[in-house]
């Protein structure tokens, strides 16, 4: 099982459309599945399913000792990993409610990378994935959108963390819920 941690921007599917529309004619990029939107807040990989209920139960102290309680969320602006010169993902920012998710986070990679699991190799940085470049045909364009464009997609009230399972198909990645944990 492919599998990762997340938070679902429930629905805010067509705003997150509505600014990926900003970069749809960017020759190269790949925009991702408006309605798939999520903030990662760990990519586990291809686990074991005998390992999904210890580590369901890992999540779930994780959840609890991060000490986060249900919080609003802002969605705006826009950014690029790892730069402008060189566009690998282009991400929509989180103004508001970066403390908690990255709380979140923390907990999550301490508890994970105790079970085995490999460490993040970059500072996290609270963001959804809007788009991947896989050639650079239209990196002016994106250069010009993420500079000059700060677009908001709206706030939400954050209460859970989902154990996601990523399946790989011809159309693109489906996700599943394996499990939900309340905040």
């Amino acid at each position: 099982m492919r599998l990762f941690v997340s938070v679902d921007l429930d629905g805010l599917a067509a705003d997150v459309e509505r600014v990926q529309d900003l970069l749809a004619d960017a020759s190269g990029l790949r925009l991702t599945d408006p309605e798939q939107a999520h903030l990662t807040l760990k990519f586990l990989g291809d686990t074991d399913p005998d390992r999904v209920p210890a580590l369901t139960e890992e999540l779930e102290l994780a959840v609890e000792e991060s000490g986060v309680e249900p919080f609003r969320a802002e969605f705006s602006g826009l950014g690029v990993f790892p730069s402008l010169d060189y566009i690998s993902v282009v991400w929509l920012g989180v103004p508001e409610g970066s403390e908690s998710f990255v709380r979140l986070h923390e907990a999550i990679e301490d508890r994970t990378t105790a079970m085995g699991f490999d460490p993040e190799e970059h500072e996290f940085t609270p963001h959804v994935t809007l788009a991947r470049m896989d050639h650079a045909g239209g990196k002016e364009l994106v250069q010009s959108v993420v500079s000059e464009r700060d677009p908001d997609v709206g706030e939400m009230t954050v209460d859970a963390v989902r154990l996601m399972e990523s399946e790989l198909t011809q159309s693109g990645p489906e996700y599943s819920t394996v499990e939900e944990f309340d905040l």
